[in-house]
């Protein structure tokens, strides 16, 4: 199932990956102007009338002794896939979704209480950004963004890792500069240890 799914984003099969796309996007816009439950409902009656209707296509030209009268969904990945868990695959699920629930809650109870300074002062600042970015768009924007993201982002970093990466790795290093003058000015504003072996030691005065 997960290679599937990396298959999907990685656009190996192209045709059904933009199917899923597109689905899921129209799916998306659609919550704009119309509720949940109705989205759901028009989906649902829209792929029932499709097979349906395909089903009694079958059933005719079986009658008409035009056809071996073989069910259309049997081949492919319709009936056939199996979609089903065995009870140690749900209870691995069920185990690795409760470490990672206690584990993001772990975290969230030390940023809150303020376990690290830092990582509070950064998470602050995370959330001051995310109320704006609340007042530009909706959780349903975000998730329209993020659905495009998946579907895009890993393609372009496979193709571009070397640019994204010494990109990045700029950040990094601006990031963790930065970090070392903020713990500088809190230990005192003294300079940068000698990092260099047998490195000359300060004068006593």
């Amino acid at each position: 199932m997960a290679s599937k799914a990396v298959d999907l984003i990685y656009w190996k099969d192209t045709e059904r990956t933009g199917m899923v796309l597109t689905g899921l996007v129209v799916g998306l816009l659609s919550l704009f102007q119309l509720s949940i439950i109705t989205v759901l409902s028009t989906v649902s009656l829209a792929i029932m009338c499709c097979t349906i209707s395909v089903r009694i296509y079958y059933g005719v030209i079986h009658a008409l002794k035009w056809g071996d009268g073989e069910h259309p969904f049997n081949t492919g990945p319709t009936l056939e896939l199996d979609i089903s868990f065995s009870g140690e695959d749900a209870e691995r699920c069920t185990q690795r979704a409760i470490v990672m629930f206690l584990s993001a809650l772990n975290g969230l109870k030390g940023l809150f209480f303020v376990k690290s300074l830092f990582e509070s002062l950064k998470f602050l600042v995370l959330m001051y950004l995310v109320t704006y970015l609340g007042r530009l768009c909706n959780g349903l924007t975000v998730l329209i963004i993020g659905v495009i993201a998946v579907f895009s982002l890993p393609l372009f970093y496979k193709r571009h890792q070397e640019q994204v990466d010494g990109f990045f790795a700029k950040i990094q290093a601006n990031i963790d500069n930065i970090k070392d003058i903020c713990q500088r000015l809190a230990q005192g504003g003294g300079p940068p240890p000698d990092s260099t072996p047998g490195g000359a030691k300060p004068k006593n005065q």
